[in-house]
């Protein structure tokens, strides 16, 4: 990658990029420049992510894209769009640990500089609640797909970090959700970036 300091990549769904608003309020944009307000010089992130997407789709288009190896940091957010389809935890966890070892290799081999976010529990947001998706249900099945997760990062040493609980307390505060309902604002992915921040910085100094 061109250009001086920390190179990275962010991997995901309509929660990485950030669907519904703008540019700079994407988690991965403001954990950028989190970091660069830390002493830590980062890049703007390179954004592979697409709302909708699920592991397999986002597989694709990684493979279509071909980043640039050797990234200072990568991120994945995935999943939801397995949930939501009803895809089960046995076709996750394949693919998943594909996108874990992926990732993995577009660090340059370095588990320890790729970082896995859980998934937000949809079924806590306005959208859920007008769907009239059962909240219990829905959030048993996401932590069926987070247990995978973290477990398949456990496995390969890559740092994990739950924000599910924070997706969990917005679920009354208006604020926390763009005006669809489902995908969350920027105040709540400015905590996201704040919950992930002081696990990526030890990674990058």
């Amino acid at each position: 990658m061109a250009g001086p300091g920390v190179s990275f990549l962010a991997l995901g769904d309509s929660y990485t990029i950030g669907e519904g608003v703008a540019e700079a309020a994407r988690w991965p944009v403001q954990l950028a420049a989190l970091a660069r307000q830390q002493g830590v010089a980062m890049q703007q992130p390179t954004i592979i992510a697409r709302t909708g997407w699920t592991t397999a789709e986002l597989q694709d288009a990684t493979a279509e894209a071909r980043p640039a190896p050797a990234y200072g940091l990568v991120s994945l957010l995935i999943g939801v769009n397995n949930q939501y389809r009803g895809q089960g935890v046995g076709r996750y966890r394949p693919e998943f640990r594909a996108l874990l070892h992926q990732a993995i290799g577009f660090a340059g081999g370095r588990p320890g500089r790729v970082v896995v976010l859980s998934i937000p529990d949809w079924g806590q947001s306005p959208f859920g609640r007008r769907q009239g998706a059962d909240p219990a249900a829905t959030g048993a099945e996401i932590d069926q797909f987070n247990a995978v997760a973290q477990d398949e990062c456990r496995q390969a040493h890559v740092a994990y970090v739950n924000i599910t609980t924070l997706t969990r307390a917005a679920t009354t505060d208006r604020d926390q959700f763009t005006r669809n309902g489902l995908h969350y604002s920027g105040a709540q992915m400015r905590q996201w970036a704040g919950r992930v921040l002081p696990v990526v910085l030890p990674m990058l100094r």
